[in-house]
């Protein structure tokens, strides 16, 4: 069966505080917030989240080998690079990105940088859990945490290509 007809005739809300959340090591230093994803909507061609990049944090630059990835500021300002070329954003800013688009985020205002993202196929809310932490209501902010060792064995089995940039 395919996931289109698994999930005909549902319908899922979700609303902040219900959904998997987790921390996010350095150099992002923020939380990744998946939302509909695969295990809720039945459907897995896409998933769609939030993520948040702490003040004067980044996400790393890399692509997607065969994901296509939209990105929408939804709160704050930073830029993203795409293949070496920056573009700024603000709230409201859309970004596509098609397979092998190399690409950065940076968080360079004074708050936190939030981006809606929608990855098509789904995956990248397993990403976030793999190299996160559990992130609960009311926590404090951890002290800055390192990726895991095993960070680039976790990419390449989810399709993420690194830069081999320092970055």
């Amino acid at each position: 069966m395919s996931s289109i007809e698994e999930s005909r005739g549902r319908a899922v809300v979700v609303k902040p505080g219900e959904n998997p959340s987790y921390w996010q090591p350095v150099p992002a230093n923020g939380h990744a917030d998946p939302m509909l994803t695969p295990d809720l909507t039945a459907f897995r061609g896409f998933s769609l989240g939030f993520q948040t990049v702490g003040v004067g944090g980044h996400v790393r630059e890399h692509a997607h080998g065969d994901q296509i990835e939209i990105q929408v500021c939804f709160r704050g300002k930073g830029h993203v690079v795409l293949d070496d070329v920056r573009h700024d954003v603000v709230p409201g800013t859309a970004v596509f990105l098609g397979p092998d688009v190399r690409h950065k985020i940076v968080n360079d205002g004074d708050d936190e940088l939030v981006m809606l993202w929608v990855i098509t196929s789904a995956g990248l809310e397993d990403f976030f859990k793999a190299i996160g932490r559990p992130r609960f209501e009311g926590d404090a902010r951890p002290t800055p945490f390192a990726r895991p060792t095993d960070v680039s064995a976790v990419e390449r089995a989810m399709g993420i290509e690194a830069s081999r940039k320092v970055n």
